[in-house]
């Protein structure tokens, strides 16, 4: 059939100068609208896309749940890192602290004990005219156990870590053995088990113990848990009286399963504070299968109200123990305070020709065991 002839039906066809015509029509008509619409499209893709970012529209990835390897340049992007723990707070100020050995002095303190001219400014004096004690201030922990005590803390001294109770005040002067008093004791133990399983010996002392000499040539080298007293015939003895506020641990699986059982008998012995159930236990046969090595810290070094220290050239801390009342407590630790700036006030030979011992206690005495 010749081009522009009529088929059967009458239809001319097409002859390919008029198709290749019509495509060049439809390409010239449609075809420059191709880059607008991809064009379009690339600036809504865009803008979406910065919208995510802006809002953070798309969760976060933890390390644990990033499908990134480590070492990948996403894993160093500001907003994909998860928060630090509290475990790793706590392990970040511990590792300041921490002498040589991965040693730490530490204290708790609330916000009763942290006003101005209370408990701890005495506290921290205590170590400034101490001998041979202001250099252990760069390895003191102080335990906040409150926003106010902690927000003090950091205006005095460089290592202060917030530990959090959630549904607890423990901001106010707990009286002894209330319901406060004994959820404070209880954390504690539990914290201090915390410290020992991050690896880290510590002394732990209340604030409420002045240091006038380091006590750690006093120490005992064969012991896991070593204890001072509140009363002291020995120091093997389990008669002994122990007194939870001041204790030298070392870091090891004994020293952390003793800690463990100590804080899971409070349900065998309720309504009784930490120091009590330590009294109970410290018979138990439990005792042995841990494999713990307790002993117990000479008041003559370590000693306190309820029986001091009488011979100031040995003291090396003094606690106001057997005493009920802050405002107690600070009048006698002041004047204890006064009697240790006199000692040292005295020529070297008087000092070592005559005992020296202390004026106090006074309004801190076992006589005044009474809400004031």
């Amino acid at each position: 059939m010749k081009a522009g002839t009529p088929d059967s039906e009458g239809h001319k066809p097409e002859n390919s100068q008029n198709h290749h015509h019509r495509y060049r029509h439809y390409f010239l008509r449609y075809g420059s609208r191709v880059p607008l619409v991809l064009g379009a499209f690339l600036v809504i893709f865009f803008v979406l896309y910065r919208s995510a970012s802006l809002f953070q529209v798309f969760p976060r990835w933890s390390s644990s749940s990033s499908p990134f390897r480590q070492g990948s340049a996403l894993t160093n992007v500001p907003s994909s890192a998860p928060e630090k723990s509290e475990r790793d707070k706590l392990n970040d100020v511990l590792e300041k602290a921490a002498m040589g050995d991965k040693t730490v002095i530490m204290t708790t303190l609330n916000d009763a004990w942290a006003e101005p001219n209370s408990i701890f400014d005495l506290f921290l004096e205590s170590f400034k005219t101490g001998i041979d004690t202001k250099r252990l201030l760069n390895h003191l922990v102080v335990i906040a156990m409150d926003q106010k005590a902690y927000d003090r803390c950091l205006i005095l001294h460089p290592h202060c870590y917030f530990l959090i109770t959630k549904g607890k005040d423990f901001s106010g002067d707990a009286f002894f053995l209330s319901p406060e008093y004994l959820d404070m004791m209880w954390r504690r133990i539990l914290f201090l088990q915390s410290v020992l399983e991050l690896g880290y010996n510590f002394v732990f002392t209340d604030t409420d113990i002045m240091w006038f000499r380091d006590p750690f040539p006093h120490f005992y080298s064969d012991a896991d848990f070593q204890i001072s007293c509140d009363f002291y015939w020995n120091s093997w003895d389990m008669k002994n009286n122990p007194n939870g506020g001041f204790n030298y641990v070392k870091s090891s699986n004994h020293s952390i399963n003793f800690y463990k059982f100590w804080y899971n008998s409070r349900t065998n012995y309720t309504n009784m504070h930490d120091q009590d159930v330590l009294n109970k236990i410290k018979y138990d046969p439990m005792l042995r299968e841990i494999g713990i090595t307790i002993k117990f810290l000479d008041t003559a070094y370590f000693g306190g109200f309820c029986q001091p220290s009488r011979d100031l050239n040995k003291v090396c801390t003094m606690h106001a123990n057997c005493c009920i009342g802050l405002d107690r407590k600070i009048h006698d630790l002041k004047i204890m305070l006064e009697d240790w700036r006199k000692y040292l006030a005295l020529p070297d030979d008087e000092r070592a020709s005559r005992p020296n011992s202390w004026t106090v206690p006074q309004n801190c005495s076992l006589k005044g065991l009474v809400p004031p």
